[in-house]
C-alpha cells in the first residue's frame, strides 16, 4: 500500500529572496536579522555591499536564501555599473523581491527610480519600510500608500532591522510564499560564501568603520592564505589593495596605528565566525587600476562591464 502523500503544510519549501533598495537603507542589517547571524557587512558608508551576498535561514519547513544586493543608484564608474547590473540581475532571478525603504528618507529620487523599474519585475514583491521606530505612524502610513500606488506590492511590512521589530512577521510571510521544493543547503549553513571571502569582507567592513570618509572607495581586500595550524588555530594573510601610495598611507595610519586597529577588530570577529583562534596578518599594497581589471571583478562575483 502506498504511503500517503505529504500535506501541503508538511511539504518543504525553498526559494531565493532578493533584498533591494537604494544605498544605505539597511538592506545588509535586515538580511543579518533575518538570517540570525552576520553574513554581510554593515557600514554607514554607502555602497558597502558590492556583489550578491547570500544568507540562508530556516522558517518552519521553508529554507529562505536571501540575496543582499548592492545598493541601486545612478552609476558613474565601471565598478559602480557592475554593482548596479548585479543588483538588478539578482532581483530578476529571485522568486521574491523585497524593496527596503529608509522611512526617514522616504521616497527620495533614488527610491523613486527603483519603483519605476520595479513595476516591470515579474516576481511577487514586498515593501519593507525600515527604521520605523524613528517615524510617526501617520507618516509611515502615507509613505506606504504612496509606494503601493506606484507598484503592486503583495504585502507591506514596517520593521526596524536594527532592533528586530517586525522582522519575524516578514520572515513568516516569505516562508509561506517561496515555492515548494527541496532545500538547497544543509540546515546549519548560514551562507554560501567561502570562509575566505567572508573573512575578507569582515576586514573590509573594519576598514569602512575605522576610516569613514578617509577610506578610498576604490579599495578591496583579498584573502591570500588560510592555514590550519597544529594547535587548532588558523593563520590568515590578507592584502588590502588601493590605487595610490597616498591611499596606502591612509590605511596604514600614523605609526601603523590604523592598520593595527583594523587587524585587531577583524581578527576578533573572524575568530568568532569560525570558532577558532585566528592569527591575522594584513598587508597594504598599491595596485594601480585594480578597479579596471576584469580578474578583480570575477573574484568579487561581478560581471566586468564593457
Amino acid at each position: 500500500m502506498a504511503e500517503p502523500a505529504d500535506s501541503a503544510a508538511d511539504a518543504s519549501r525553498c526559494g531565493f529572496v532578493a533584498v533591494i533598495g537604494a544605498p544605505n537603507v539597511g538592506k545588509s542589517t535586515l538580511v543579518n536579522a533575518l538570517v540570525g547571524g552576520k553574513v554581510t557587512i554593515v557600514s554607514p558608508k554607502v555602497q558597502t555591499t558590492r556583489a550578491l551576498v547570500r544568507g540562508i535561514a530556516l522558517e518552519g519547513r521553508a529554507q529562505l536564501i536571501f540575496v543582499d544586493t548592492p545598493g541601486l543608484f545612478a552609476p558613474r564608474r565601471r565598478l559602480e555599473r557592475a554593482m548596479v547590473t548585479t543588483a538588478w540581475s539578482g532581483a530578476q532571478d529571485a522568486d521574491l523581491a523585497v524593496l527596503v525603504v529608509d522611512a526617514k528618507r522616504g521616497l527620495d529620487a533614488e527610491t523613486e527610480a527603483i519603483l519605476d523599474r520595479l513595476a516591470g519585475l515579474a516576481a511577487p514583491k514586498a515593501l519593507v519600510l525600515n527604521k520605523v521606530d524613528l517615524i510617526a505612524k501617520p507618516v509611515l502610513l502615507d509613505l506606504a500608500q504612496t509606494a503601493n500606488e506606484k507598484v503592486v506590492f503583495a504585502a507591506t511590512f514596517m520593521v526596524s532591522a536594527l532592533n528586530g521589530e517586525g522582522v519575524a512577521d516578514l520572515k513568516a510571510w516569505l516562508a509561506d510564499k517561496v515555492p515548494a521544493g527541496p532545500w538547497l543547503y544543509p540546515e546549519d549553513q548560514m551562507s554560501d560564501a567561502p570562509l575566505r571571502s567572508l573573512a575578507a569582507e569582515i576586514t573590509r567592513e573594519k576598514l569602512f568603520l575605522r576610516l569613514h570618509q578617509e577610506l578610498p572607495y576604490r579599495s578591496t581586500v583579498e584573502t591570500d592564505t588560510w592555514k590550519e595550524q597544529p594547535d587548532g588555530s588558523v593563520r590568515i594573510e590578507q592584502t588590502i589593495y588601493v590605487e595610490r601610495d597616498s591611499q596606502r598611507k591612509i590605511v596604514l595610519g600614523k605609526g601603523g596605528q590604523a592598520i593595527k586597529a583594523i587587524g585587531s577588530q577583524a581578527r576578533k570577529e573572524i575568530a568568532e565566525l569560525i570558532g577558532q583562534p585566528v592569527h591575522l596578518f594584513l598587508f597594504v599594497k598599491v595596485r594601480e587600476g585594480w578597479a579596471d581589471d576584469p580578474e578583480r571583478y570575477r573574484e568579487m562575483g561581478l560581471d566586468f562591464p564593457s
